[in-house]
């Protein structure tokens, strides 16, 4: 394989992941140069292979999050399979999982039998509420632990049914907590010749990140609810609705500021009404001071207000949306995006690493792996196995 560079490299981690936390924790450390073997199979392949409606090597949420990933195969549930996998972990340095609770122990692949195996393996176990305790035996998805750890309930506005979000917050925060805990490992290792046993709870890594409102009843007396774009101290502050379906997004700190905002947009009525002239008369008459607004920006362009905004002192900027994002020239100019290839699809952008590392940065130019596009390299090159002896598991459907 070729030398990318990076700060991880010469590491190697196998996975045994599926959907998409345990594979974006592979990804970020991919994205910091680590070798990234994923263990896959065909008559046991991972969920995002098949969402799309697309054939299992052009998946496009597979594709958005297997970048510079390796793919073997091998079928688990056979002996000699397991045997294979054994092997492979036994030349990794991490392995990270997010299978159902109980499977890793079933074939043998706890971190006590791998030990043995590898001495100073550092093995990462992904799973809702971890692998001990009363829950440990529950498996979920990104609502789940959402909806667990406190945050659903906080996201939507005053009054109405906690919204949660559409996208997989969870998964994601649970694969970089778990990339960061290996890197700690890797570090650790270096110190003490040690490897470790890294148990994360995607639950409570999601609790971690909901911030004071943990705690907020025990302070305040008060349990915590949605309160949309509320804020104690800022008013207006919120998104306000633009022309063809776009939205500016305004915080007024003080009264100069809304003085600034009310002069933009030409509304000094509204900034002598008695209603706003002060921050707690804006925040005792919030929604009216909303209603109004909404009414003066509607007709705006997004983009043009908030620069026109920013000008004038007032902190805004266009809210943006995912085809927004796409073409941001300064997105694009910061190499947010990176083109990879692949075989089925070309060239085509990917999200990149979110940070930029100098000197030595990685490549980051493959696109995800076709399924055991890989199972040369490994079994021929890392494993040592002779050609008749791959065709022969093939023929048995231990690769497979």
């Amino acid at each position: 394989m070729r030398d990318r560079g990076g700060p991880l490299a010469g590491i190697r981690v196998v996975e045994l992941t599926k959907v998409w936390a345990g594979p974006y924790a592979g990804k970020m450390l991919a994205h910091l140069g680590a070798e990234v073997i994923k263990i896959e199979s065909r008559s046991n392949l991972d969920e995002m292979r098949a969402y799309g409606g697309v054939d299992i090597d052009a998946a496009p949420y597979f594709l958005s999050i297997n970048q510079e990933i390796l793919s073997v195969q091998v079928n688990m549930k056979t002996p000699e399979g397991l045997d294979l996998v054994k092997r492979m972990i036994a030349e990794a340095d991490i392995l990270i999982d997010n299978i159902r609770p109980g499977a890793m122990e079933r074939s043998g692949l706890d971190y006590e039998s791998l030990k043995a195996i590898k001495p100073d393996l550092i093995q990462c176990s992904i799973k809702m509420w971890g692998t001990e305790g009363p829950l440990g035996y529950q498996t979920g998805y990104a609502p789940c632990f959402a909806a667990l750890s406190g945050l659903t309930a906080l996201v939507g506005h005053e009054g109405e049914t906690p919204k949660g979000m559409n996208i997989r917050y969870g998964d994601s925060t649970a694969g970089a907590c778990a990339a960061l805990a290996c890197v700690a490992a890797l570090h650790h290792r270096e110190s003490t010749g040690e490897g470790q046993f890294i148990d994360l709870s995607a639950v409570e890594t999601m609790t971690s990140l909901v911030g004071d409102s943990l705690f907020a009843a025990s302070v305040t007396g008060e349990v915590p609810e949605a309160d949309g774009n509320f804020h104690p101290e800022m008013c207006p502050h919120g998104a306000y609705p633009c022309a063809g379906g776009a939205w500016t997004s305004i915080a007024v700190a003080n009264d100069g500021e809304w003085q600034a905002l009310c002069s933009v947009l030409d509304a000094s009525p509204l900034a002598s009404d008695p209603r706003f002239v002060t921050l707690a008369d804006r925040l005792a008459n919030r929604t009216a001071l909303d209603a109004e607004l909404a009414a003066l920006t509607h007709s705006h362009d997004a983009g043009q207000l908030a620069e026109t905004l920013r000008n004038a002192g007032v902190p805004a900027f266009k809210s943006m949306s995912s085809l927004d994002l796409c073409t941001d020239a300064f997105l694009w100019a910061r190499d947010a995006y990176r083109m990879v290839s692949d075989h089925r699809n070309g060239t085509r952008p990917i999200i990149g690493p979110t940070w930029r590392i100098s000197p030595d940065p990685p490549l980051v130019e493959r696109g995800a792996p076709l399924l055991g596009e890989h199972n040369a390299y490994v079994y021929r090159d890392l494993l040592g196995l002779r050609e008749d002896e791959m065709n022969d598991l093939i023929a048995r459907e231990v690769i497979d």
